[in-house]
């Protein structure tokens, strides 16, 4: 199926866009049997470790899964034990090659491969919404926007469905699929490789497609978040995808929850000092929020009441 859109002048664009989308009107979260395939086998590997670890490592470790990190002083609190308690149990499952240690806690171990996408989408989520709360509100209608990977852009999605007169560019299939619903909503969906993993489009193609608009803002996810304010990921071609989303936006919000401060990736982005807003669901640490205030990068930390 093809998708022709006329002229998109308010975005800069003096010439039509043909987008060839065949999958554009599935009706479900594009979630392939493929990873889910790669996900179980993954727990597989770990479901004999499991099996010896203590009824409170298990709640510690489902806890790291469901939001990402986990914090010593939370869980001595939680579990009513002390401090070097927690430490020990973190220093275990990390021996154990489940979680990493970081200063103050401990993450999901992940290597340079991403966390599979369903168990991403699940992660945080209440934290996700509130985030994509947040930023909807600061969207204002009559607007061009860039919505590009991640599950969190994917919430932003779903909180744009009452705007109304907006256009929204995407090289996620999951945000078109959100957004047809939205009959006020231009869906343009770029051309590329699609990633069956996510349902992303990435490579030269949708980097060049990108190159031909001029949008009023940009929302984009990250895979990590360095506490000297880089962006971080782990596909190459999705970040020269990011890049050229970011010059052809005249505003970059950036939606990310508190768990990507935690983890690490091997391939720069960007930095929150080229970005004009990051949404998240907890407040910076101070070096990094200090850091952004003599940037000029807003920080909104959105609530989840």
């Amino acid at each position: 199926m093809q998708l022709r859109h006329g002229p998109l002048r308010r975005c800069g664009v003096d010439k039509g866009v043909t987008a060839s989308i065949g999958l554009a009107t599935m009706d479900r979260t594009f979630a392939p049997a493929a990873q889910k395939s790669a996900v179980s086998l993954a727990a597989g590997t770990q479901r004999n470790v499991r099996l010896a670890l203590s009824f409170r490592q298990s709640e510690i470790l489902d806890i790291a899964r469901a939001e990402g990190r986990v914090v010593v002083e939370d869980l001595a609190r939680r579990f009513d034990v002390t401090l070097q308690t927690i430490r020990r149990d973190l220093t275990e499952l990390s021996d154990s090659g489940l979680l990493d240690r970081v200063h103050g806690g401990a993450v999901l171990r992940i290597g340079v491969a991403n966390i599979g996408y369903e168990e991403r989408r699940r992660m945080n989520d209440a934290g996700k919404a509130a985030i994509a709360r947040a930023c909807a509100a600061a969207i204002p209608e009559n607007s061009s926007l860039i919505l590009n990977l991640g599950t969190t852009t994917e919430a932003v999605a779903r909180e744009l469905m009452a705007h109304r007169n907006i256009t929204v560019i995407t090289n996620n299939m999951n945000v078109a699929n959100i957004l047809v619903a939205n009959p006020s909503c231009e869906v343009i969906v770029a051309g590329g490789a699609l990633r069956r993993s996510d349902g992303g489009l990435v490579g030269e193609l949708t980097t060049q497609f990108f190159e031909q608009f001029k949008v009023d803002i940009a929302v984009i996810g990250t895979s990590a978040l360095d506490r000297d304010g880089d962006l971080l990921d782990f596909d190459l071609a999705e970040v020269r995808v990011s890049k050229a989303i970011i010059r052809q936006a005249r505003r970059t919000f950036l939606v990310a929850d508190h768990s990507k401060l935690g983890r690490s990736a091997p391939a720069r982005l960007a930095s929150l000092s080229e970005l004009d807003c990051l949404f998240t669901d907890r407040p910076l640490p101070e070096d990094l929020a200090r850091r952004c205030a003599e940037w000029g990068t807003e920080v909104s930390v959105a609530s989840q009441g």
